[in-house]
């Protein structure tokens, strides 16, 4: 199906060298055949055409081919190879310097894309420069799309430097943000609730922990923590 379409596409392009939208199908159906070299060509004659440039959409279009291409990588060491460990290392790190500089240089091409912001905050916490992550969450907390997300993550930047009051302020912040009881308001009243622990509010910290074990004992090791709590009491 993917060979038959390309022709066609092909064909068409010839005369219609300007579909960019073509191109871009073009360059998904040779990503999906494994064909990434192939693939991010036609990124590349995208990136090249007028009106191809500019658009932030399709820089995350070809980055994403080119992370399918390290993961395509990975799928094709061999386990049982001497080297195993140390290529997929290699390929990890070479995959994660990638999507950092490409990240940065999306945030430096479109400052104000706030969406753009929050990712490169992930990825500088991913990388371990938290004081840069710190930077782009803080700008992130004005998509209202990912407010919730940014604090958090706030609350965990906090904690790595040692500030734990800061994070628990942020990590208030975000719960009383956060409606329902989802899983991503077991991880807050988590991630606080372990905060406090380390600032040695216990009984405040039981009390995160109780709500995620009143709807979900099988959270992490809340329900270890809370009957350790009681056990103890007793």
């Amino acid at each position: 199906m993917a060979d038959r379409l390309i022709r066609e596409y092909s064909a068409r392009l010839a005369t219609e060298p300007r579909n960019i939208k073509l191109m871009r199908e073009v360059a998904e159906l040779y990503a999906q055949k494994k064909d990434f070299d192939k693939a991010l060509e036609y990124c590349q004659k995208i990136k090249s055409a007028e009106g191809g440039n500019n658009d932030p959409s399709f820089e995350q279009f070809a980055t994403g081919i080119s992370l399918k291409r390290f993961d395509y990588s990975l799928t094709q060491l061999d386990p049982n190879a001497s080297d195993y460990a140390e290529c997929v290392a290699r390929i990890e790190a070479e995959r994660a310097a990638f999507e950092l500089e490409e990240c940065k240089g999306r945030a430096e091409r479109y400052p104000t894309d706030l969406q753009i912001r929050y990712e490169l905050g992930e990825l500088y916490f991913k990388a371990g420069k938290i004081n840069e992550a710190l930077g782009e969450f803080q700008k992130a907390l004005a998509n209202p799309n990912r407010r919730i997300q940014a604090m958090a993550f706030l609350g965990q930047c906090f904690a790595r430097k040692g500030m734990n009051d800061m994070a628990a302020r942020r990590l208030q912040e975000a719960i009383k943000e956060k409606p329902g009881f989802d899983d991503e308001k077991k991880e807050l009243l988590y991630q606080l609730g372990s905060v406090l622990e380390k600032m040695g509010k216990t009984d405040e910290a039981i009390e995160q922990f109780k709500q995620i074990y009143e709807a979900d004992i099988g959270y992490k090791d809340v329900s270890t923590k809370v009957d350790a709590y009681y056990a103890g009491k007793a």
